[in-house]
């Protein structure tokens, strides 16, 4: 049955091949036949699988794949040191990850055969194009409703601003005046007081019938 899947990848699913990958770069294994392990587990193409690690996985750990390089090569170290004298090889052997060309193979003898399998794998099925172009759209329509909506909150600040703006200029002459009534209330009071004094003390005269002056302020 033909592996065929269009949907798209998962946080789980990038996980599974980060870790299928590191772990056959520590064993001195092949991405192609991590590729291959992950493709059986999740019904997908090895070309598929090599396609999203080289995509986007892979930047995503470069430190861990420099890091299973290094046990890789302690690994083949210890191993050498192991074997006896007269087994061990008179020229070095020459492994494709030390070429350092696109570091698509672990450390394995060149052959043309692996050269081949390496071609074969790099095929991409028009199924895993369209389903990385979507991913890519869909981004990049997520990008686009963020920038709408940080405008939208820059917009909305800034009319924020300019209302405050004018309620503090709106408060300042309402306070100048509350300020000038309290100055034009305390005059007043201060001039009825005055009038009320004077009253107070103003004498107040009648005529009497006599001719004489009454006065009415006793």
């Amino acid at each position: 049955m033909p592996k065929v899947r269009q949907d798209a990848w998962s946080h789980e699913d990038d996980l599974l091949l980060a870790e299928t990958v590191l772990r056959h770069i520590r064993e001195g294994s092949t991405q192609l036949k991590a590729f291959d392990e992950v493709g059986d587990i999740l019904n997908r193409t090895s070309a598929a699988c090599g396609f999203r690690w080289n995509a986007e996985v892979r930047q995503k750990y470069e430190q861990a794949v420099e890091l299973a390089k290094k046990q890789r090569k302690e690994k083949k170290r210890k191993e050498a040191k192991q074997q006896p004298v007269y087994q061990r090889p008179q020229a070095p052997v020459v492994y494709q990850a030390e070429i350092e060309e696109e570091d698509y193979l672990l450390p394995e003898p060149v052959t043309a055969e692996i050269h081949e399998e390496k071609r074969a794998h790099q095929e991409l099925g028009l199924e895993d194009v369209i389903s990385f172009l979507n991913n890519l759209k869909q981004e990049s329509t997520n990008s686009g409703s963020l920038q709408n909506r940080l405008s939208e909150l820059e917009r909305q600040n800034k009319e924020l601003v300019e209302q405050n703006q004018q309620l503090n200029g709106q408060l300042e002459a309402m306070t100048e005046d509350y300020q000038a009534l309290i100055q034009i209330m305390d005059r007043a009071r201060k001039m009825v007081m005055f009038d009320d004094s004077d009253h107070a003390y103003k004498p107040q005269f009648r005529m009497e019938k006599n001719g004489n002056l009454e006065n009415l302020a006793r």
